[in-house]
């Protein structure tokens, strides 16, 4: 049913702030039970061929089925060696999935919570630009108008029109603290499933069903689209290729072995179960098993810091970066310039040029002119007057006047471009101090814009209006250099203003007066030079250099073409969020490189372990270097399979939450690797294995 638009008057309420919600823990139940079923649904031999070492391990597992099938047929019972190492070989694949399916979980139990947001979710449509009609948020589509109120949700991505509110985001980027959305300027986007909290507010909606910002964060933190990154790939290649050679090398074994035993009339040949229980030792079943689970927990611990990641090559990418790119406007800076001081001229005292400057901007809506009433006000507490009963008559800003102000009580107060706002002095007969030029050309040379006021033929003084850097944007970015990150500020102000901003925020660099053209140059021209680049940004001009990065950081209040432009989002809008990024993608490289040792460090120790005691049957002489006093070549196999499948448990943990992460170089990184995983991957298996034949014997298993 349609109705009449009665735009609602506004409504303040009191926010009070919460705290945010905590990250899930590392074992949260729910995640565990859905993890137990996807273990078991990523059987599926097209599944797991997409992971060749956990492949091969499924394959040994099927075939060790059905010796274990026939043996039971033959009356050997469920105790048999054959049926224990089917056992476990299951066992160690389902490890691997279940791993997997952990990570893939944390982002599932996100999606769900997203997905939530969705549901039953209404709009009011307008007709006309005052009607409405309640339709289902599904039924949207680019262009249409909707009126969202206080204590709505709005129903599909899009931009303020018309109005002003506080919005609740926490469903989306988890940050309890409301945020004002507006028509105009850069705090105008919205997104769908986010509540309005006060006042009201029109939104045009800029995307069709199913294509919303929403829709594609439920799809991203899922992992549907995570695409495995170069490093990823190579590491594939190498573990396949390890796996193959040990393939090779355990299946001329059984002819070796064949001709040793029929030559010396004595001794066993190994079976089919050994020869694949040897294989699977042998063959980087580790860091195999535990490789997708890493860089999927890479894209989840973003996550955990709001920032939505399109692909696992995005964090590991941010590893590496070399250079960041930072749009001023919006990122480095608030967005508008703001008043920050009033400079007087001649005799003039400070209050009265506050108060004239006030006068002039009363009807100012721009967030100059704002500022400069709120600034009037905390200073000298001047308060906003009710100026009807004196027929005051507001001057608009014009490109060709390049001023504004008021006329009222015989007064004439214009503030603007210092050489309008002399020449209209000039024009009443009056005569410009000359400390005037040295103020302004003061405020210009430090980055700033001045607003010269005058009342008819005096100058009253200057309004210092500036671009505002964020807080604690020098303090990042000292932690960015010494990363070995370099910083550069893009913008479009003049050389003079650029570099001023530049020094104020602590920037290493500024690229100044840059179009879309400029930022994609400099963004090739450091990537020819070897160098990965990030840039951050929020406006529709970056979204080409944001493409072109090998991370492209879009901050959520920004447009829409940035944010599709980006390889991730930051829900926060926090430009020194990369800080976060980076340490991460570093995190998942060292956490990578550090399993990955251990694993290859492990494989050889398992061989030493275990080769001597399988063997010493049909090679008597190997029995001397059983070091470790392993009872049979059944138990020591059975024990080499156990250890292989628990290891991989014991490492989820470190594979989700990841190596801790301390800046260093790559060749202390390297030597770090090879003390504590290197080492601690040789020696885990002799006790392990030692510990498990013992108990066997003990249970009386092997």
């Amino acid at each position: 049913m349609a109705t009449t638009m009665t735009p609602p008057a506004a409504d303040p309420v009191t926010l009070m702030p919460k705290k945010g919600s905590r990250a899930r823990p590392l074992f949260d139940p729910p995640i565990v039970r859905r993890a137990l079923t996807d273990s078991f649904l990523k059987l599926n031999p097209r599944t797991m061929m997409k992971n060749p070492v956990m492949f091969v391990v499924e394959v040994g597992a099927a075939i060790t089925t059905l010796l274990a099938g026939k043996e039971m047929a033959g009356g050997a019972g469920v105790a048999g060696f054959t049926f224990q190492i089917t056992l476990w070989l299951w066992f160690t694949v389902l490890f691997a999935n279940f791993a997997e399916a952990m990570a893939e979980g944390r982002g599932k139990a996100q999606a769900d919570t997203l997905r939530k947001t969705k549901t039953e979710t209404t709009a009011r449509r307008l007709i006309d630009g005052r009607k409405t009609e309640t339709v289902a948020a599904t039924q949207l589509r680019a262009g249409d108008l909707v009126l969202v109120e206080q204590g709505e949700t709005i129903p599909g991505d899009g931009d303020v029109i018309e109005g002003i509110a506080s919005v609740d985001e926490s469903a989306i980027t988890g940050e309890s603290a409301p945020v004002i959305r507006e028509s105009g300027g850069d705090r105008s986007a919205v997104t769908g499933g986010t509540k309005v909290l006060s006042d009201w507010i029109k939104v045009k909606i800029t995307s069709n069903p199913g294509e919303t910002f929403l829709d594609r964060m439920i799809a991203l933190v899922e992992g549907a689209q995570r695409q495995k990154t170069p490093n990823e790939i190579a590491l594939n290649i190498v573990i396949a290729g390890l796996t193959l050679v040990f393939l090779l090398a355990v299946v001329t074994l059984q002819p070796f072995a064949t001709y040793s035993v029929a030559a010396s009339g004595s001794g066993t040949v190994p079976s089919v179960t050994v020869l694949i229980s040897l294989l699977v030792c042998l063959i980087p079943t580790t860091i195999g098993g535990l490789l997708s689970a890493i860089g999927i927990a890479g894209m989840d611990r973003v996550m955990q810091h709001n920032v939505l990641a399109m692909s696992g090559k995005a964090v590991e990418a941010a590893g590496d970066v070399n250079t960041l790119l930072l749009d001023k406007t919006g990122t480095i800076t608030l967005g508008n310039r703001q008043a920050v001081e009033f400079i007087v001229v001649g005799n003039i005292a400070e209050a009265d040029l506050a108060d004239a400057a006030q006068l002039s901007s009363l009807a100012d809506e721009t967030p100059e002119g704002r500022s400069i009433v709120v600034l009037a006000k905390q200073k000298y507490n001047i308060r906003g007057r009710e100026v009807a009963e004196h027929e005051a008559h507001f001057i608009p800003f014009t490109a060709q006047t390049r001023m504004s102000g008021v006329d009222l009580d015989g007064r004439r107060i214009r503030k603007g471009a210092t050489d309008s706002v002399v020449e209209f002095v000039h024009e009443h007969g009056g005569t410009v101090p000359t400390e005037l030029m040295e103020v302004t050309e003061r405020i210009a040379r430090s980055g700033g814009t001045p607003l010269v006021v005058a009342d008819r033929d005096r100058v009253l003084g200057v309004v210092h209006l500036k671009d505002v850097v964020k807080g604690g944007m020098r303090e990042r970015f000292a932690q960015l250099r010494a990363m070995g990150i370099r910083t550069v500020m893009i913008t479009g102000d003049n050389p003079l203003t650029a570099a001023a901003i530049a020094g104020e925020a602590g920037t290493d660099d500024f690229l100044a007066q840059a179009t879309p053209k400029d930022k994609m140059d400099l963004i090739k021209k450091e990537q020819a030079g070897g160098r990965l680049v990030a840039m951050t940004g929020d406006g529709t001009n970056d979204a080409p250099a944001l493409a072109q990065a090998d991370v492209g950081l879009a901050m959520n209040t920004g447009t829409m073409a940035a944010k599709e432009a980006g390889n991730m989002v930051d829900l926060d809008s926090n430009p020194t969020k990369l800080i976060e990024v980076v340490a991460i993608g570093k995190q998942l490289l060292m956490t990578r490189g550090a399993l990955t040792t251990f694993s290859i460090a492990n494989d050889i120790a398992k061989y030493f372990a275990i080769l001597p005691a399988m063997f010493m049957a049909t090679y008597p002489v190997m029995g001397k270097l059983n070091i470790m006093g392993l009872h049979s070549p059944q138990s020591a196999v059975l024990a080499a399979v156990i250890f292989n499948a628990l290891i991989i448990i014991v490492l989820i943990p470190l594979a989700l939450r990841g190596v801790k992460y301390k800046p260093m170089s790559a060749a202390a990184l390297l030597r770090r690797n090879l003390l504590v995983y290197g080492v601690g991957g040789v020696i885990a298996p002799f006790p392990g294995i030692w510990l498990i034949d013992r108990l066997l014997g003990i249970l009386r298993l092997a």
